[in-house]
């Protein structure tokens, strides 16, 4: 294939972008590594980006450390695969606290899909955001997105209650959970139960299992009422090493899929989604400005004023954003 980096390290966005649509891993793999590492060029990669994303459905799969993730987002990309659906696949790791690095980054589970050209793996680092998932994850879902793949599962590393994140970044959110090791209970604590979309206790051949879904049932029986229509979470029991319970995923997902499109949902998610990435490019932009004004102790004085009396918090608040304005 023809390079797109030179050897001065230019890149050639609009070819980057044209090979990612013809699904070359290589130009795929090189866009996301821009946005990870926050390129200059980030900006024109979306806007040559934007024109060819909305169409992927995205799920996201959230749980416990220890349930089960990666082999049932491996047994997910099989069955996705079966139905000639091209895949996605976005786990964001831990970081390692040495490289910043993912330290699960080759997700050995996945290797059967490595030489599947329908499906796509790529692993990134937290790199200490704290949610479970990384600040640049929503660029890289568009980028998987707009190279063709029809479904992106964002697997995101077990972080407790901070899992709730997952739900702002996906279309369906999968809660994950495991016989005997009190996760319904953890579930409830963590206020996940009003999240999820879809639950899966995997590990089902283990003693516990029936017990751990009459135990999510009754806790989702016990949620806030539910007008007719209102989606009613799916409860479904997998044995994802085997293979077992996998289609009726698919199957409960797609019929959140359904539902989402029939009331409205789905775009109303998105438009929230879109709403959350924007804020929070704003806000990471004025906190660089911040930055720079701190380096001509502009924020240092304001703060010993509040120290002396001088000022309180709001008016020092103000006047910030006040001197951001006039240095924008």
């Amino acid at each position: 294939m023809t390079e797109t980096v030179a050897a001065t390290g230019a890149v050639d966005v609009a070819e980057l972008v044209s090979q990612a649509r013809e699904g070359r891993p290589r130009a795929v793999a090189r866009l996301i590594s821009l946005v990870e590492g926050a390129s200059p060029l980030l900006r024109e990669v979306m806007a040559a980006l934007a024109p060819h994303t909305g169409h992927a459905y995205v799920v996201g799969l959230t749980g416990s450390p220890g349930v089960g993730k990666s082999t049932s987002t491996s047994a997910l990309v099989s069955a996705y695969r079966r139905t000639g659906k091209r895949v996605g696949v976005l786990a964001v790791d831990p970081s390692s606290p040495f490289s910043g690095g993912a330290l699960l980054g080759d997700r050995v589970r996945m290797g059967e899909h490595a030489s599947d050209p329908g499906v796509y793996i790529r692993s990134m680092a937290t790199r200490g955001h704290l949610g479970g998932l990384a600040w640049a994850a929503p660029q890289a879902v568009r980028v998987l997105d707009a190279a063709g793949c029809d479904v992106v599962l964002v697997e995101t590393v077990g972080v407790g209650q901070s899992e709730v994140e997952i739900a702002s970044q996906a279309d369906t959110t999968v809660v994950l959970l495991a016989p005997g090791m009190g996760d319904g209970i953890q579930a409830a604590k963590a206020g996940i139960l009003e999240v999820g979309d879809v639950f899966v206790v995997n590990k089902a051949d283990r003693d516990g299992a029936d017990a751990t879904v009459r135990e999510l049932n009754h806790m989702l029986g016990l949620g806030e009422a539910r007008a007719p229509g209102d989606w009613r979470p799916s409860v479904v029991k997998t044995v994802a090493a085997r293979g077992e319970g996998v289609d009726d995923v698919v199957a409960a997902l797609e019929k959140h899929h359904v539902w989402m499109d029939e009331h409205g949902e789905l775009a109303a998610r998105r438009t929230r989604r879109a709403a959350h990435e924007v804020e929070t490019i704003a806000l990471t932009a004025l906190r660089e400005r911040i930055g720079d004004l701190r380096g001509d102790r502009r924020l240092d004085t304001l703060a010993e004023r509040i120290v002396s009396g001088e000022l309180d918090p709001y008016r020092a608040a103000d006047e910030l954003i006040a001197g951001v304005k006039e240095s924008a």
